[in-house]
């Protein structure tokens, strides 16, 4: 069983869509922890890392044989606690970020929420020292884009998002920070590729459920 580590419900329909089309017959549990992004947001993506290793644990106990956070600002602190959990975790936007490596060096970053831009741009950083590759990492605060989600305009949400990644220049590929930003992907029209992380994402938990092995884990991040 792969168990999802979320801070919005809005996530769990998605990737049961994404198991229904790519992964039938994968078990999927969700974990919606909504207070975890909230606090990461005030205090730092630290301040809750010991409540992000106990909720990884918990699903340890309760069967979980992976764990796939799809936070990318608690991603860092989930993936930490993989050693102490005895289990493959992985950060959703892993492969999103060997993928945009691989594509060129020159990467724009958008993101709806300011906590997400510094661990994204780590994680790019991190997987194109991984690949023995150069990378130039921007990073694009999509302004106004946010509160449209918090009040519920999913709609608004995504067309600002990918009228923010029309108007990138001077980028060799475009990631979408945030798991809910995917849809995005569908209605730019910029020139470069445009990455988000839910496919590639549980893609690469579901061969981590199949292959019941922590070295995987280590390799998916293009090691």
């Amino acid at each position: 069983m792969l168990v999802l580590l979320h801070t919005s419900p809005v996530h769990v329909p998605v990737f049961d869509a994404l198991r229904d089309a790519g992964h039938p017959g994968l078990g999927l549990r969700h974990v919606v922890a909504e207070g975890l992004l909230e606090r990461a947001r005030a205090a730092g993506p630290a301040a809750v890392a010991g409540e992000v290793g106990a909720t990884v644990r918990r699903a340890v106990d309760g069967g979980a044989r992976a764990v796939l956070c799809t936070c990318s600002t608690i991603g860092q602190a989930a993936e930490a606690a993989a050693p102490e959990a005895g289990v493959p975790v992985l950060r959703v936007d892993r492969p999103m970020a060997a993928a945009a490596v691989a594509a060129g060096p020159r990467v724009a970053v958008l993101a709806a929420l300011e906590s997400t831009l510094g661990p994204t741009a780590a994680l790019i950083e991190e997987e194109a020292a991984r690949a023995g590759r150069p990378v130039q990492v921007r990073t694009v605060l999509v302004g106004g884009a946010w509160g449209r989600f918090d009040a519920g305009d999913g709609a608004g949400y995504v067309r600002r998002v990918a009228e923010a990644a029309d108007a990138v220049t001077g980028a060799d590929v475009i990631v979408l920070a945030q798991a809910s930003m995917a849809p995005a992907e569908r209605l730019t029209t910029a020139a470069v590729p445009v990455l988000s992380s839910p496919r590639p994402g549980l893609d690469a938990a579901a061969a981590l459920v199949r292959a019941g092995d922590w070295r995987v884990a280590r390799r998916v991040g293009g090691e």
